[in-house]
């Protein structure tokens, strides 16, 4: 399967937010290519499954390749991850998630005598509060700097957690301005975030996404042993390094459906209008009659 960064975006809002942070001091967050297909299964492996996600459980002891047993995403370790892009289209759910990046350059960032926050408490809040589901994909960094929020989004039972790897470097060369990632360190990154996450319990998943979304065959191949489900998304909320919070909601309802994935960011520093799209986002997706759900459910099939 070639590379999804391979894929020229073609929207202008894409291309600008590309352009813009190239220019940036500190990482990118997700800016993934808009799409639409179910289930992605690698040349050679067989049909996509109907409807959604492989569930099948992978066995192996916790904090080893394989771990994972009866958690949502988990898939039998040594063949190829299933890449998700939505759920089945019927029904009404959807899914919010928020990626929470954090690389070195953001840990320095946080040393300076007027560091920023990567972390959008008034995301959290407003969840909390309106009783909304929400799947968070957590860098293991991010999960360090901050381990009391990590704690409280582990201790809501309406809330999900899943892995984002440890550093958010990239898993194929070219993407973005992302760092990439050895080949040989690939698997034990993110065997580490699920075992930095795994610690603080709550709703664990086995569920994976890529910085940038930028994969391909050697990036899945390395992941393998791991036994998880790479989730991408087909709703792009836009919010990275944006200046205004009417265009990630014209971003998300002009492209939700029953089924949607959607991608946001809680990293508050460099998606600076999340919090104030999102009472409005929540508004559109109740008057089209669709309802946040976690993650693991609007993959079931």
């Amino acid at each position: 399967m070639l590379a999804k960064n391979s894929r020229v975006p073609l929207t202008a809002v894409t291309l600008a937010l590309a352009a813009v942070a190239a220019l940036l001091v500190g990482p990118s967050p997700d800016r993934p290519p808009a799409r639409a297909a179910l289930l992605k299964a690698p040349a050679g492996h067989g049909p996509a499954p109907a409807g959604g996600t492989a569930v099948t459980p992978a066995p192996g002891p916790g904090g080893r390749p394989g771990a994972g047993s009866g958690l949502p995403g988990a898939t039998p370790p040594g063949t190829l991850p299933p890449v998700v892009d939505h759920g089945p289209r019927t029904g009404n759910k959807v899914a919010l998630t928020f990626d929470a990046d954090m690389t070195d350059t953001m840990r320095r960032q946080l040393r300076r005598p007027h560091p920023p926050s990567y972390a959008n408490l008034a995301i959290v809040e407003l969840l909390e509060r309106e009783r909304v589901p929400a799947t968070f994909f957590l860098t293991g960094k991010w999960v360090e700097e901050y381990p009391e929020l990590t704690r409280r989004l582990a201790e809501n039972p309406r809330f999900e957690l899943a892995n984002h790897t440890y550093g958010h470097a990239a898993f194929t060369p070219r993407c973005y301005h992302l760092t990439p990632l050895p080949r040989r360190e690939m698997t034990r990154d993110v065997a580490r975030t699920f075992k930095t996450i795994g610690r603080y319990g709550g709703r664990q998943t086995r569920y994976f996404r890529f910085p940038g979304l930028c994969h391909d065959r050697t990036a899945l191949t390395e992941l393998a042993p791991l036994g998880l489900t790479v989730v991408d998304g087909d709703v792009v909320s836009g919010d990275p390094f944006a200046t205004a919070w009417q265009p990630i909601v014209r971003a998300v309802l002009s492209q939700v459906r029953p089924g949607s994935v959607i991608i946001l960011h809680v990293t508050e520093a460099n998606a600076a209008m999340t919090d104030e799209a999102l009472p409005h986002i929540l508004a559109g997706l109740a008057e089209r009659g669709l309802a946040p759900a976690p993650l693991s459910e609007v993959l079931a099939r």
